[in-house]
């Protein structure tokens, strides 16, 4: 009976010690029953692996690159920035609690920026001094007196060559009323720039009323109509060959504005600048 036993132990474990290597290798992919991963959880559920179905390796992470050690602040931005914050610390608390004591302390301190803003101020003069090309009084219209005055006369020469070269194309066109007393103090100065400058003006009545100075004027045919003049007096330049108008000006002009005016708008930046104000129309 013993030997009986022996036998039927020794044959029932043959098949284990003797399986064979596709036999292993199944029980070695098989997964492994839920309740020996107690991580899992005793409920938990999965689906078994598909056939030939290839698990991902994971991704490793990305190396990250050493930290770079910050760069070390210009001592002077580091002094300023505490200043800046210190200010406007004592400010606030100042404000909040305006002892003698707190506004005291923050006026000393407002005392001494404001000095050492002036200690700059006086630097930078003295380096605009020494350089012209950093000094802001040789730059485009002077301070100085005397040198505003050989400004003004050189500028005035410079314009009054401009108008003079329009002059040979060109015409100032004079829109008035004949019952408009601007139009009437108007008409004398258009009078001189006519005849220091020499560019023609062509006097337009849109009443037909006349005007001292101006006897040849032209009664409005519709184009003030055209250039939708709503107010006299006005003043276009007109180009008759190529029938291009432009605005000058409305109301009482002094010669310098007619003069600078005439010259801005004729100019290649001028009429970049406002490229709809200029007309195309049929001159009469």
């Amino acid at each position: 009976m013993a030997f009986g036993f022996a036998m039927l132990l020794a044959t029932a474990s043959l098949p284990a010690q003797e399986a064979g290597p596709s036999q292993a290798r199944a029980r070695a992919t098989s997964p492994s029953a839920y309740w020996k991963d107690r991580w899992r959880g005793w409920h938990f559920y999965e689906d078994p692996a598909q056939e030939g179905e290839q698990i991902p390796e994971p991704t490793p992470a990305p190396s990250t690159a050493p930290a770079q050690p910050p760069k070390a602040r210009i001592p002077e931005l580091e002094e300023f920035a505490r200043l800046q914050k210190t200010l406007e610390e004592y400010r606030n608390i100042a404000i909040i609690r305006p002892t003698e004591a707190n506004v005291r302390r923050y006026m000393e301190l407002e005392s001494r920026v404001v000095g050492q803003a002036s200690a700059f101020a006086d630097m930078a003069k003295r380096v605009a001094w020494a350089t012209p090309e950093l000094d802001p009084t040789l730059q485009g219209r002077p301070v100085n007196a005397k040198a505003l005055e050989v400004f003004d006369e050189t500028q005035r020469a410079e314009r009054s060559r401009t108008v003079a070269q329009l002059g040979k194309d060109h015409v100032l066109f004079f829109f008035y009323r004949s019952d408009c007393p601007y139009c009437h103090a108007f008409a004398p100065v258009l009078e001189a720039f006519q005849a220091r400058h020499g560019i023609q003006v062509v006097a337009v009545s849109i009443d037909g009323g006349p005007l001292p100075g101006f006897p040849g004027a032209r009664r409005d045919n519709g184009i003030a109509n055209a250039l939708q003049v709503s107010q006299v007096p006005a003043v276009f330049l007109a180009q008759p060959f190529t029938g291009q108008i432009t605005p000058i000006g409305f109301g009482v002009l002094s010669e310098s504005q007619l003069l600078e005016r005439i010259a801005t708008v004729s100019s290649p930046e001028g009429q970049a600048m406002l490229p709809s104000a200029t007309r195309q129309v049929t001159l009469p």
